[in-house]
């Protein structure tokens, strides 16, 4: 399988909404800033400096990821998802390994995310590449979120 990872173009803002629908509204309930990010990536995620990265399989969006500035050299990791036809063929970790090159690359000191603990394999991705819990934000925008994750970036991850 060949698997090509691109940055945000506008012609896949439909596949990074629908995407992430699918498995917010299988797991969850969709939430007032799930729906702003996923409806406006480009006001919420391209134009803030943040990134919204595709893993392409002949031509079709398999699999999404953004990364959101939040603070001075700090970015979200958030809106990872992968098409369960592809589920299990690396395409979390092609993902993940352009997120983490990213923030090198513009000088991040960090990445975190929130998630939920029922979601076992993106917890163990998120751990495989170095992420470690971190109190939980009492100012969450998620409802959903019971877990915090934080990787810290090294500048040999260039």
């Amino acid at each position: 399988m060949d698997v090509e990872v691109v940055d945000f173009r506008d012609e896949f803002a439909i596949a990074f909404a629908s995407l992430n629908y699918q498995w917010i509204e299988s797991e969850f309930s969709v939430e007032k800033h799930d729906r702003e990010i996923l409806d406006d990536p480009r006001k919420w995620v391209i134009e803030p400096g943040g990134q919204i990265f595709f893993a392409l399989v002949d031509g079709t969006a398999a699999g999404t990821v953004a990364l959101i500035p939040s603070a001075n050299g700090v970015f979200e990791l958030t809106k990872m998802a992968v098409s369960p036809e592809f589920r299990g063929q690396g395409i979390g970790d092609r993902l993940m390994e352009k997120c983490v090159k990213f923030a090198a690359e513009t000088g991040a000191k960090s990445i975190w995310l929130e998630s939920h603990t029922k979601l076992a394999p993106a917890i163990s991705l998120y751990r495989k590449y170095g992420f470690v819990e971190t109190p939980p934000d009492p100012n969450s925008l998620y409802q959903r979120a019971d877990i915090r994750m934080e990787l810290a970036i090294e500048r040999s991850a260039v």
